[in-house]
C-alpha cells in the first residue's frame, strides 16, 4: 500500500485529494456565509453563533486544526501542480481543450493558483482581524459575550476593508467557479452531460457565494452601518 506521500505525488492521488480537501473548504465556506449573514437577523444573533462556537470547546479547536491541514494540504497541491505545469511547457497554450467535450478552462481555471495564493494571504489577515481581533462585551441572555457584531461594522466602515474585503470575494467567487466543478469531477465519473451540468452548477453557487460574502461589507459600507437591514441606527 503507498503511503500518504506517496500518494499525494501520484496524479490520481493528487486528484483525489485535491477534491476531498475542496469539498471540505466548501462546507466550511457555506457554514461561515450562513454565520456572517446573521448580522442581519436579530441585534445579537451574530454575537450568540460565536458564543455557540466557542461553547464547542475543544471540537471547535479541532475543527480548526482540521481546517489548516485542509487549506495548507489543498494550497500544497494546487501550487506544486502549477509548478509542474508551468515547467513542463516552454511557451504558453493557445487552444485548451479537455476530455469529455468543451473545454472547461478558462480565465477561472489557469488563474486558480493565483487566487488561491491571494485567499491563503488572506486568510491570515481575516483570522487577526475578526478570530483573534479586541472585541468588547456584551451581555446577552444573561452571559458576557464578545460584540462580534460590533466589531465587523466598526471594520467594514473603513473603505479600505470595505472594497478590499469585496475585490477577494470577487476572487474566491472566481475560484470556486471553476473548483466546485473540478472537485467534483476528480472524485466521480462523469459523462459530456454530467460535466455540463455540474459546470454550470458550480458557477451559479460560486456567484451566490460570492454574492453572500461581498454584500455584508458594501451595505454596511454604503448604509454607514445603520442600514434597515441591521436595524438601524438610534
Amino acid at each position: 500500500m503507498p503511503s500518504f506521500i506517496e500518494a499525494a505525488q501520484s496524479q490520481v492521488g493528487r486528484k483525489i485529494l485535491t477534491g476531498i480537501t475542496g469539498f471540505l473548504l466548501l462546507f466550511f465556506i457555506i457554514f461561515h456565509l450562513a454565520g456572517n449573514l446573521a448580522i442581519f437577523g436579530d441585534e445579537h444573533d451574530m454575537n450568540r453563533y460565536s458564543a455557540f462556537l466557542h461553547d464547542m470547546g475543544g471540537l471547535l479547536w479541532l475543527a480548526r486544526i482540521g481546517l489548516i491541514v485542509a487549506f495548507g494540504l489543498h494550497a500544497w497541491i494546487g501550487i506544486s501542480i502549477w509548478l509542474k505545469k508551468r515547467k513542463a511547457r516552454s511557451q504558453a497554450y493557445n487552444v485548451y481543450s479537455s476530455k469529455g467535450g468543451a473545454s472547461k478552462q478558462g480565465l477561472s481555471s489557469r488563474s486558480m493558483a493565483l487566487t488561491g495564493i491571494i485567499l491563503l494571504i488572506f486568510l491570515v489577515f481575516h483570522i487577526n482581524t475578526f478570530a483573534l481581533g479586541d472585541t468588547e462585551t456584551v451581555i446577552v441572555d444573561g452571559r458576557e459575550m464578545e460584540d462580534l457584531r460590533s466589531l465587523v461594522i466598526e471594520t467594514f466602515m473603513n473603505p479600505l476593508y470595505a472594497f478590499g474585503y469585496t475585490f477577494v470575494m470577487i476572487l474566491l467567487g472566481a475560484h470556486l467557479g471553476h473548483g466546485i466543478w473540478s472537485a467534483f469531477t476528480s472524485l466521480t465519473m462523469k459523462s459530456k452531460q454530467l460535466s455540463a451540468a455540474i459546470y454550470s452548477v458550480g458557477v451559479v453557487l460560486a456567484f451566490l457565494i460570492a454574492i453572500g460574502f461581498l454584500f455584508i461589507p458594501l451595505y454596511i459600507y454604503f448604509t454607514g452601518g445603520c442600514g434597515e437591514l441591521l436595524g438601524g441606527c438610534t
